[in-house]
């Protein structure tokens, strides 16, 4: 089976909101995926449905072939769109908490990388720029040895040195059979690295595609195509 992550007609719905609306999508063991879309076209919540955090309204996904529970959780590292860290922690009672709590987390990685970042370990989450508890948060998240790993907004409210290292820090971390879904709207930063593209608007699947099919296509960059497709 090669399909990492599946959704059969999914939708959710928060009270008269609709914020998900029948989507169905197939996503391939081993590729990078751009989830595409303004602020408050769902991408928030696709991710956490998939990540087994809310219950859908209807519809359904499949993690690795498996219904929501624990056996999916385990296929999955989710880094969410603000902070989970407590700001009492320092960075290396983060790594001890994932340590203890993730089975698949290796703990000798997040901490090659924090020290990449030449920070000071024992310096509180809370003291920490937004930028580098950014970082930190996305070193425990990579250090995990997912099959699936969801992150939301995680070059969002960062400076463009700090995206940069972000990228990179993804690109290095997570295996070949191992597959991304990363969230964003600052397309520009992340299309060199992207195999796929997934976009959605007001809650609806508007296409899934390969960045090279959709560049021949359409003759353009997929940051000048969503500038285009979004801005109607």
């Amino acid at each position: 089976m090669d399909k990492i992550l599946e959704t059969f007609c999914l939708s959710k719905q928060y009270g008269k909101k609709q914020a998900l609306e029948d989507v169905s999508l197939g996503l391939t063991k081993g590729k990078l995926i751009g989830l595409l879309g303004p602020n408050g076209s769902g991408k928030t919540t696709l991710i956490k449905l998939s990540a087994g955090l809310l219950t859908p309204t209807s519809g359904r996904v499949l993690v690795d072939g498996l219904c929501p529970g624990p056996a999916a959780k385990q296929r999955i590292a989710y880094l969410p769109d603000r902070l989970a860290l407590p700001d009492e922690f320092r960075a290396d009672d983060a790594v001890a908490f994932y340590k203890d709590f993730f089975a698949d987390f290796d703990a000798g990685k997040a901490s090659a990388m924090l020290a990449d970042l030449k920070l000071d370990t024992k310096q509180r989450i809370g003291a920490m720029s937004k930028g580098t508890q950014e970082k930190v948060q996305l070193c425990l998240t990579m250090s995990r040895g997912a099959k699936l790993y969801l992150l939301d907004e995680p070059l969002g409210g960062v400076d463009p040195a700090a995206r940069e290292y972000i990228l990179q820090t993804i690109l290095r971390n997570y295996s070949e059979d191992s597959t991304v879904l990363l969230s964003t709207h600052l397309v520009g930063d992340i299309e060199k690295a992207l195999d796929e593209v997934v976009f959605l608007r007001q809650g609806r699947l508007m296409g899934h595609q390969a960045v090279d099919a959709l560049r021949e296509e359409h003759g353009m960059s997929v940051d000048a195509y969503f500038r285009e497709v979004f801005r109607r």
